[in-house]
């Protein structure tokens, strides 16, 4: 799900044999601009926790949250190199987001819901898909695919939720309510103490889950973040 960052050591890469290439082969690298971790914030460690949109295989994640959160996460995607294609019924809340991602490059771009084109998704432009389509979006017709990752927003819990939550790599749940909590609880797997926390979390406080491994997770917003998107708030 995440990858901690510790002070010093940097990111601890994958422990593989060294590659090799004869001169002649060279013009035929290619490689994604930028980097593929979104910070997502930092956990009760005073670690930053990211979250990797861009995957050879599909990867699926439903944000049970804030329309904040989920704007964030689109932003720092884009900043990393990723198309992000919003599907929304409210374009409303996201026009300014999209004229202000890219510095002037369009790499946010606002779809109706249900009519999010093919993206063309590859390793050289990954594309994040935000589906922001209230609490029982229908099933897309671009689903998540090699480099092409999507992020679900469901603004409560819904009876589409349950499935969701078991068909998706990683769920972030933000607050709830008790009786929410309950369902969050047994779906999830979660500790009794983890389930009571949830209807008590701050703005901007994530708990997300990915199987076995949970994480606690402040997200703080930028400068501009905060100029563009306002305070971190659970209520839209």
């Amino acid at each position: 799900m995440t990858v901690r960052i510790r002070p010093g050591r940097g990111l601890r890469g994958p422990r593989h044999a060294g590659h090799t290439l004869a001169a002649e082969q060279l013009g035929a690298l290619s490689l994604p601009v930028g980097d593929d971790g979104v910070i997502l914030g930092t956990d009760a460690e005073g670690l930053t926790q990211l979250i990797g949109f861009h995957r050879p295989a599909p990867y699926d994640v439903l944000l049970i949250g804030g329309l904040w959160t989920a704007q964030v996460l689109a932003l720092r995607a884009a900043a990393t190199g990723a198309r992000v294609a919003v599907e929304t019924g409210r374009t409303q809340a996201w026009t300014a987001l999209a004229r202000s991602a890219g510095a002037g490059v369009e790499c946010v771009s606002l779809h109706d819901v249900g009519r999010v084109p093919p993206t063309g998704a590859s390793v050289g432009s990954p594309v994040v898909v935000v589906r922001d389509c209230g609490m029982r979006p229908p099933r897309g017709r671009v689903v998540s695919s090699p480099w092409q990752s999507v992020l679900t927003l469901l603004p409560y819990l819904s009876p589409v939720a349950p499935r969701l939550m078991r068909a998706s790599a990683l769920v972030g749940i933000q607050r709830v309510s008790p009786e929410e909590a309950g369902q969050v609880g047994r779906i999830l797997g979660l500790a009794r103490n983890e389930t009571e926390a949830l209807p008590t979390l701050s703005d901007g406080v994530t708990l997300w889950v990915a199987g076995r491994e949970r994480h606690w997770v402040m997200t703080g917003a930028t400068e501009v973040e905060t100029g563009l998107l306002g305070a971190a708030r659970r209520m839209d």
